[in-house]
């Protein structure tokens, strides 16, 4: 996959096809809680939480197309944990499986010390392992694991939590 990948700050016009990538993931059971899609309206809140300088959500661009999305939320919602975020990533089913999640959270890493990061999380299904993959791959290790927190369609799901220092 060449280069030609670029990120730009979200606008609210770009809301649609966050959401419309969002909601592509929900059948799948393996990448969010949500058991069904949700609408431009439930997300306005969500959006409006991000900033820029500090928890952006980015859009990301593949020749020209956005093909994902990602962002940078506050952990737990106290000060004292201002300095943790945690990423989430979400791709455009046709392109999945392409190295673009690599691409994506190595950019996340190394804007971190700019967005006064130095902790980041990830929230990952257990039965997620592509994604568990992806972040081990780039130094995260499992911090937490809480068994069987979630049901999706009948089936208990655990939640890993994986952690990276990076300062």
């Amino acid at each position: 996959m060449s280069e030609n990948i670029a990120f730009k700050n979200a606008s609210i016009e770009d809301l649609p096809i966050i959401v419309d990538i969002y909601n592509s993931t929900v059948p799948s059971r393996m990448v969010t809680a949500d058991t069904e899609p949700v609408s431009i309206n439930d997300r306005l809140d969500w959006f409006n939480e991000h900033n820029p300088n500090k928890r952006p959500l980015w859009v990301v661009e593949y020749d020209g197309q956005i093909c994902g999305w990602v962002s940078l939320h506050s952990f737990y919602g106290r000060p004292a944990y201002n300095a943790t975020a945690e990423v989430s990533i979400y791709l455009h089913e046709s392109f999945r499986g392409k190295g673009l999640g690599k691409k994506i959270l190595k950019k996340v890493i190394e804007e971190c010390p700019n967005l006064s990061i130095d902790t980041l999380l990830g929230f990952i299904f257990g039965h997620n392992e592509p994604s568990i993959g992806l972040f081990s791959s780039f130094g995260f290790e499992k911090w937490a694991h809480l068994p069987e927190v979630a049901i999706l369609d009948g089936l208990k799901r655990d939640l890993i939590i994986m952690g990276k220092k990076i300062s």
